[in-house]
């Protein structure tokens, strides 16, 4: 074992640089925390895997300030269609609305995403990626995790010279000691396979050619008569073409019975197979694969402080476009509570809560994903009449069609039982759910995202008021020990104003911003809990509580109890009078913000 002395520390490892890995290390490498990524390969794949992400994500890239960079590179508002072999378009999804602020479809080139997110990673120079090492051993004490890493000795994305130097260099076997592993190294999860954990579900025997392409011309002009993403419904070839930003193109056919692997991989057969849809000498094809795919989940997500992310926890068929972000939304979810519990403002039982609310949604994810594979590639005449009809009855019924265009068939972001929240009373509660993200405009006119104002932090939103005024000492010096934001959210027009003449002093410490549409105050009067309403949002903008204004402080508690921090606890107590935290004379009657 190379190096002497106590092996190296750093708070968290993760294994794996595909897009779950690097999103995570942009969002603990934001917060401060030593982080190593430990990568097998020496350079990325090169190719395609990944093609769409939606608002959700680019919410997430957001957050981690690399939206828009990517997005100026991706094709936007993309409509996808679902096509009959003579041509007809049987269904159209085009969402109009932007609920979470971002386009709801998006297109882009994984390579493009890859590189400037890894790129982007040098802005922290606590953040270190060690690429050609693989994690070979893995154990865990009470203080926390030690692997072992090595040279890698069989590469799988490489050119000769890159096989050259892995073949002629040593192992250098190293160790490496974190509080916290995750295991985001992809569907043959190396963590995964040491942690012994099982995944459950099914693997698909129907094969799938995919041809990646590349327009030769800089106009990409053989692709104008392809702008929308479609699924081709024909029994006898189903297929998808998807478009990619900069002339890349992307088909996939499912293979017949009787057609082989070798059959199918060879140019010619290729050849014949493109040229239904476009004219293959305008093409470079860069890829030629045939494959099959799984839907399976990890029957465990957390080993003591190993975690598992992305496809090393869950897979599904690409028919949704959910794979990569089901890794996305899991970087989102556990990026604030490991940094909770890294900063001991929170108990480690927090980490329990990311299996508890990312397993069922990305179990709901593959569950449409598998049906979405059968409406596409639907094998007989019974499962294709099925389909046909029910794409009539999108054609008839307007609340139907109106469903499929805005493309609410895909899973909400809403969490289920367990949630990190307080318990829904009625399943239409709000808690739980993902909080819009409209557009706001502050004081000085300037408008911007509602997550600009709330922060990277919880948050208390006033609905209507300075959501500080109910606090008591002990709540808001916890609200402070956890670095909360305090929002008060105006109707246009609705923000208060001074006597005439005076200028009016603002709060300290306030954002004061107005809905400029509308839509937020809305979905917050959903609640009906009245005038004078506070909610408490999750730093990954996960409405915790909403309550009128008097319950605040009850919420308060509630988190507080929840995440169940003795450093946090500590810092509430040392404001309250005495041991037990009883209410002061002062937080009896307080009712004004300091």
């Amino acid at each position: 074992m190379s190096g002497k002395g106590s092996p190296e520390q750093v708070d968290v490892i993760i294994a794996g640089l595909g897009p779950t890995g690097l999103v995570l290390a942009h969002l603990l490498g934001r917060r401060g925390h030593r982080v190593v990524v430990l990568e097998r390969e020496l350079v990325f794949y090169g190719n395609a895997r990944a093609v769409h992400t939606d608002d959700e994500c680019m919410r997430v890239f957001q957050a981690a300030e690399v939206a828009d960079e990517l997005q100026r590179r991706m094709l936007r508002d993309t409509p996808c269609q679902w096509v009959a072999p003579d041509g007809r378009v049987m269904a159209r999804t085009c969402p109009t609305r932007r609920p979470f602020g971002w386009p709801v479809v998006n297109f882009f080139y994984q390579p493009y995403l890859e590189t400037t997110l890894a790129e982007r990673l040098s802005r922290y120079p606590n953040v270190e990626v060690r690429r050609g090492r693989e994690l070979t051993a893995l154990s865990e004490d009470p203080d926390g995790v030690r692997v072992v890493h090595q040279a890698t000795r069989t590469l799988r994305y490489t050119d000769s010279s890159d096989a050259r130097v892995a073949a002629g260099r040593p192992l250098d076997p190293r160790e490496l000691r974190a509080r916290y592993l995750i295991g985001a190294d992809g569907g043959r999860s190396a963590v995964r396979t040491l942690l012994g954990v099982e995944m459950t579900g099914e693997s698909f025997p129907e094969p799938w050619l995919v041809v990646d392409l590349k327009a030769t011309s800089p106009d990409a002009s053989g692709l104008r008569h392809l702008p929308c993403f479609n699924f081709y419904c024909d029994r006898e070839c189903p297929a998808v073409s998807c478009p990619q930003p900069d002339g890349h193109h992307r088909f996939e056919f499912m293979l017949t019975p009787g057609e082989t692997r070798e059959h199918m991989e060879k140019p010619e057969t290729v050849r014949r197979y493109l040229s239904r849809y476009v004219d293959p000498d305008r093409f470079e094809v860069k890829r030629r694969l045939v494959y099959t795919f799984k839907a399976v989940i990890a029957r465990r997500w957390r080993v003591g402080r190993t975690l598992l992310a992305g496809d090393a926890a869950h897979m599904m068929p690409q028919f949704m476009g959910q794979g990569m972000g089901s890794g996305v939304r899991d970087a989102y979810n556990l990026a604030w509570k490991l940094d909770l519990v890294l900063r001991g403002l929170a108990s480690d039982a927090l980490l329990d809560s990311y299996q508890t609310e990312r397993h069922d949604h990305a179990k709901r994810m593959i569950d449409v994903s598998v049906l979405m594979k059968d409406a596409v590639a639907a094998s007989t005449p019974v499962r294709a009449a099925v389909r046909d009809a029910f794409a009539a009855m999108i054609r008839w019924i307007p609340q139907l069609r109106e469903y499929v265009r805005e493309g609410r068939f895909k899973p909400s972001p809403t969490y289920g039982p367990g949630y990190f929240g307080v318990p829904r009373k009625r399943r239409s509660d709000l808690e739980g759910r993902m909080v819009p993200q409209p557009e706001v405009r502050r004081i000085d006119g300037r408008r911007m995202l509602l997550d600009e104002a709330l922060g990277e932090g919880f948050a208390l939103i006033g609905i209507g008021l300075d959501p500080r005024a109910t606090l008591s000492n002990r709540a808001r010096a916890f609200l402070d020990s956890v670095d909360a934001s305090f929002v008060a959210l105006y109707a246009v027009g609705g923000r208060p104003q001074g006597p005439s003449g005076v200028a009016r002093e603002m709060p300290e410490g306030l954002e004061e911003v107005e809905d400029v549409d509308g839509e937020l105050l809305a979905w917050f009067r959903r609640a009906d809990v009245g005038a004078e309403a506070v909610a408490l949002v999750r730093p990954d903008k996960f409405l915790f509580a909403i309550a009128r204004a008097p319950e605040l402080n009850a919420i308060v508690d509630e988190l507080r109890a929840r995440l169940g921090s003795p450093a946090a606890r500590a810092g509430a107590l040392a404001h309250a009078p005495n041991a037990l935290g009883a209410p002061s004379a002062e937080d009896e009657g307080r009712r004004s913000p300091s």
